[in-house]
């Protein structure tokens, strides 16, 4: 793959990550209509650590302050008793959410992989999804903020993440709609979407990483570490910048241009894998 291919699907990652549009069906349908090689897994997890580290910089603080009260102990130092015991709880709500995810992704990781990434199912899932995102974002309560999520959420929001293994999707799209319809405001369902994507990205780039590793030394990696490691780093400044972005539209804003985005774009893929199957016969 040309460095400038990887550039653009680094900047497509990013993009497409945090905002609720789906990056599965973006970084699967941006080779398909432009008639470029699949990149590989390699690739995939190099854009997957990008995001990674865009999560974990914006979050640092936050992320630090839930594992240090969460495993037992006190931070920052000054902390009220209330906020610590606030913290622990949020830090445990983040594991129970985590948990559904990982035992589908275990479970159903490869099917997907093999059987779901068609641009006809990834366009009925864009448009199905931007449906649902429009009545949560205009139907639902949006009173609670992030600080009064509770366990219930933390299940909720978790089963939604799961469901975001089917392509098209979306993950950052089902969370925030699953926390739109438990009464979060915008701002918390994404910010609490964003904080429960550290876990699961970490676990699916661990879990990636060795097979990986012992390929490159066995000298099978087709992409040059170089290109590997500009992806990483363009999918994690400008997914850091989207972040910050998302959160700050949302304390003013809709998901609507967001509804109105899938909805095209579910409709020009399948108008294009109809035209396509159309050509084939």
């Amino acid at each position: 793959m040309p460095l400038f291919q990887a550039i653009i699907l680094a900047l497509v990652q990013a993009f497409t990550e945090f905002l609720p549009i789906s990056s599965t069906a973006h970084l699967i349908l941006f080779p398909w209509l432009l008639h470029w090689k699949d990149p590989g897994e390699a690739f995939d997890v190099a854009l997957h650590a990008g995001t990674l580290l865009a999560v974990i910089l914006y979050f640092f603080k936050d992320w630090l302050r839930l594992i240090v009260c969460g495993l037992g102990g006190k931070y920052p130092p000054t902390a009220p008793p209330a906020e610590v015991a606030q913290n622990r709880r949020f830090f445990w709500y983040m594991v129970v959410g985590t948990i559904p995810g990982g035992i589908l992704g275990k479970l159903f990781d490869k099917q997907i992989e093999e059987h779901l990434r068609a641009p006809m199912i990834i366009g009925i899932s864009l448009i199905g999804v931007a449906l649902v995102m429009w009545w949560a974002d205009s139907k639902a309560s949006l009173t609670r903020k992030i600080e009064q999520a509770n366990l219930g959420d933390a299940i909720g929001i978790g089963t939604a993440q799961a469901i975001a293994l089917w392509p098209g999707v979306s993950r950052s799209g089902i969370t925030i709609i699953a926390g739109l319809f438990r009464g979060l405001t915008r701002e918390g369902a994404t910010r609490f979407s964003f904080l429960l994507s550290a876990p699961l990205i970490a676990g699916a780039v661990a879990a990636k990483l060795p097979p990986l590793i012992k390929l490159h030394h066995a000298g099978g990696l087709d992409l040059p570490l170089s290109t590997l490691a500009a992806s990483v780093l363009v999918s994690g400044v400008t997914g850091y910048f989207v972040i910050a972005f998302f959160l700050r539209y949302l304390q003013t804003r809709t998901l609507k241009v967001f509804v109105v985005y899938r909805l095209l774009f579910g409709i020009m893929v399948l108008v294009l894998a109809f035209l396509q199957m159309g050509n084939a016969r």
